[in-house]
């Protein structure tokens, strides 16, 4: 699938704010996530990260060797650069920990550069499976990441767990296919 410039316009606005019921497409992917510390904080996290990764796929020239990174918060960029580099001070332990937790997830993934995980937001990199859809609080220390994979059960979705992890994650289910009428009572609840 690839993303276009509405699509990237309108995912911008789902990071930033909570879509409306009415928008939403016949089904939704879901991720359920466990988080240590509470759930609202963690929601925060993603999206402070997912928010300046899906406005460059809107606003970068991909065609450049490095993209700015003006705007990712510092913890996700020193998580990217992993423990060789002198940075770990500067990584904050819920990091740390999501980044073990991707490794094991994962079978053993190794860490995403921070520009390789960027470059997947390009307009035109097909391998990106997905578009952020919202994020509910399940419980004290549950999270359900909701996301439009298009209908698919089965999509290019490593990029999203390296920031659902890092941004501390401890474990994650998923994805499932979801009726977003699921999302909708989880976000009315919320209210």
């Amino acid at each position: 699938m690839m993303h276009t410039s509405d699509s990237l316009a309108a995912e911008h606005r789902h990071v930033r704010e909570r879509p409306d019921t009415d928008a939403a497409p016949p089904v939704l992917s879901l991720f359920v996530v466990d988080v240590e510390g509470d759930a609202g904080a963690y929601v925060e996290r993603l999206r402070s990260v997912l928010a300046p990764a899906v406005r460059l796929g809107r606003t970068a020239d991909f065609e450049q060797e490095s993209l700015p990174v003006d705007g990712i918060p510092g913890w996700f960029a020193a998580v990217a650069s992993g423990s060789d580099s002198g940075d770990e001070e500067r990584t904050p332990q819920f990091a740390r920990a999501g980044r073990e937790a991707y490794a094991v997830h994962t079978g053993g993934g190794r860490p995403w550069d921070l520009q390789d995980w960027l470059y997947r937001f390009d307009p035109d990199e097909d391998s990106r499976g997905w578009e952020w859809w919202d994020a509910t609080v399940a419980g004290p220390s549950r999270v359900h990441v909701w996301v439009d994979s298009w209908g698919e059960s089965f999509f290019g979705c490593q990029d999203l767990l390296w920031a659902v992890f890092t941004a501390g994650a401890l474990r994650v289910e998923g994805p499932t296919v979801q009726k977003a009428a699921v999302w909708s009572a989880q976000r009315d609840a919320a209210r």
